[in-house]
């Protein structure tokens, strides 16, 4: 006997809501790239726990500890614009290869350092500093390897299992490191990332050679403001910059994380699970994604995506017990991997080949100051209110900050990728590569 046709649809929604692994199946090189990618996030979160604290308890100082974020920043800048331009001139293989090496080496000198019977402090600034270039060498390369290795019509599925991969690593990576570091202490979790390094950059000597299709410019600042000039003149793609930024700048409450929870909501174990509520809902989020490869008006996506982040933002701040306020914040990490999504979909679909490099190192920039900016926002703010009024108010400025910059960019709210020039000629390259 067979199902009632309302049953048969709810059906067929749930599994088309699952995410779509088209591309794992297939296209061997994005199956490489995933699993490397996998890899590297997951080796680095152990030295994003490993790292603070070892400060903490070589120092004893804060300061010290939230120094690290500074000393990192300026290469994340420097080397994220000059990674771009090397992408776009040189073979992406090889930059990713030899950045992955980089960056092994400099996880090795963590462990000895770590196994030292007096650790060098100055030397885990040096390291954390060169640690930021490499990583920002690397990740433009990969970002912009991507729509070459799958079809054009595979692009959202693509980003959405890039995403799980980060954030696998996101999930696993700080708790077991964590659990390590008490157990055995820090030289293990160094370790444990060193070998995720190697071992990832072994597996991308499993790519094909990706060398320019066509004509290149060299590294040079006049190529940096051309992938620049590019960026803002197209409303489009300078749509999915500001809007990421305007929302991250307003609405990013995780400084306030530990005072929320023993000052306000009473509940310091609950510390932990704030921290992790965000990812949870960007998990969720992309397992169920498989509905976004039916969505073409991707700047109304990320643009109410982006709004029901701030919203749950801000109805975090007034909620009046921890477990609502966890439900909030994952609600509104779902709503960013949504934004993210649909971003991603749009930079990969769009930009030509000879741009992606530099175009990836751009977008490296702006969700990385956004949040930092936020964060300082956010601290100013409750300090001069309160807590809850920093982040309800964040929550506000985010929705109406958003709202604000889809009705100036008109281009990028009306954008749709069936007909879109730009998507239309990428689709067309895609279809001859």
């Amino acid at each position: 006997m067979k199902a009632p046709a309302p049953t048969r649809r709810w059906w067929h929604t749930l599994l088309s809501a699952k995410i779509d692994i088209t591309p794992l199946r297939t296209s061997s090189q994005f199956r490489v790239l995933f699993v490397a990618g996998t890899i590297f996030y997951l080796g680095a979160m152990f030295g994003f726990v490993a790292v603070p604290y070892q400060l903490y308890t070589l120092t004893g100082s804060n300061l010290a500890v939230g120094a690290m974020g500074v000393v990192q920043l300026v290469p994340l800048i420097i080397f994220g614009l000059y990674g771009g331009a090397l992408a776009d001139h040189v073979d992406r293989r090889k930059m990713m290869v030899w950045s992955g090496v980089a960056q092994t080496v400099l996880a090795s000198l963590l462990l000895v350092n770590a196994l030292l019977d007096h650790p060098h402090v100055w030397l885990l600034y040096v390291i954390g500093g060169a640690m930021s270039a490499a990583s920002a060498l690397q990740r433009p390369s990969r970002e912009a390897l991507i729509p070459r290795v799958v079809k054009h019509s595979e692009l959202p599925a693509a980003v959405a299992l890039s995403s799980l991969g980060y954030q696998i690593g996101m999930l696993i990576g700080p708790g077991v490191g964590g659990i390590l570091i008490a157990k055995f202490g820090v030289f293990v979790a160094f370790g444990v990332e060193a070998g995720g390094f190697a071992l990832a950059s072994l597996v991308l000597l499993l790519l094909r050679p990706a060398p320019p299709l066509g004509d290149t410019v060299a590294p040079s600042w006049s190529g940096i403001k051309a992938g620049i000039t590019y960026a803002t003149g197209r409303k489009d793609l300078l749509g999915t910059y500001v809007i990421d930024m305007v929302g991250m700048f307003m609405a990013m409450p995780i400084v306030l994380f530990p005072a929320l929870a023993a000052d306000i909501l009473r509940e310091p174990t609950m510390l932990g699970l704030l921290y992790t509520a965000e990812a949870i809902g960007s998990m969720i989020a992309t397992v169920t994604s498989g509905w976004t490869s039916r969505v073409y008006r991707h700047g109304r996506a990320v643009t109410c995506a982006a709004i029901g982040w701030g919203a749950f933002i801000g109805l975090a701040g007034l909620m009046p017990n921890a477990w609502l306020v966890i439900a909030c914040l994952a609600v509104a990490g779902g709503f960013d991997m949504i934004s993210a999504i649909f971003r991603g979909v749009i930079w990969h679909q769009t930009i030509p080949d000879e741009m992606r490099g530099r175009l990836a190192g751009i977008e490296m920039l702006s969700y990385s100051i956004g949040p930092l900016g936020g964060q300082l926002r956010s601290g100013v703010v409750a300090d001069l209110t309160t807590v809850r009024a920093s982040i309800v108010s964040g929550g506000i400025l985010c929705v109406v900050g958003v709202s604000a910059t889809a009705s100036v960019l008109k281009e990028f709210w009306s954008y749709d990728a069936r007909t879109d020039e730009h998507a239309v000629r990428q689709r067309a390259l895609s279809a001859t590569i």
